[in-house]
């Protein structure tokens, strides 16, 4: 088991991030405090994916507030934890969580991108703290394999270069995140 911790550059945020190898892929389980737009939130979530970073589960609880359960089946179709079907973000395989840089890491992980290739994808954006899903659309593009990668968010016109480690863990998330203990 790994464990990472990031710092919000937002304000006081902070999420410790315990990242598990499986026969059948990964797992991830999360605890995040921080705040959006004035209000403060803790969440806790749960993803796991399979061996082809495939997002296949997520479980998302703000303390005090909303639940979400999601199940994928790599191919990017959802349901809902009572089974429902999610035809809003039909044909997206990653999901984005806004209140962590780890869900950069499964796109990154997941497409494999050469240097200097571009990958345009559509994403199950989840907002915080209110835990809303929309489809997004996003990019990334691979500045130097295994150490950087640019992010597109194209639904919001943002982009940003991250900087990652040796298993595509984000290092670096300029204005937004930092991994700690940071760089002295």
């Amino acid at each position: 088991m790994r464990e990472l911790r990031w710092a919000s550059e937002e304000g006081d945020g902070i999420e410790h991030l315990a990242f598990e190898t499986r026969e059948d892929g990964f797992a991830v389980e999360s605890a995040v405090v921080g705040q959006r737009y004035g209000k403060a939130y803790g969440l806790h979530y749960v993803v796991r994916c399979d061996a082809q970073w495939r997002t296949r589960y997520a479980w998302l609880k703000i303390v005090g507030g909303g639940e979400l359960e999601l199940h994928g089946d790599g191919a990017g179709n959802w349901r809902d934890g009572h089974g429902l079907v999610l035809s809003a973000i039909e044909g997206c395989v990653d999901i984005d969580i806004a209140a962590t840089p780890f869900t950069n890491t499964l796109p990154i992980r997941r497409l494999q991108l050469a240097e200097g290739e571009r990958q345009p994808i559509s994403v199950a954006y989840i907002s915080t703290p209110d835990l809303q899903v929309t489809r997004v659309e996003q990019a990334y593009s691979c500045v130097e394999v295994n150490r950087e990668y640019r992010y597109e968010g194209i639904f919001r016109n943002f982009t940003a270069n991250l900087s990652v480690d040796e298993d595509s863990f984000v290092i670096d998330y300029p204005t937004l995140f930092t991994r700690l203990p940071r760089a002295r």
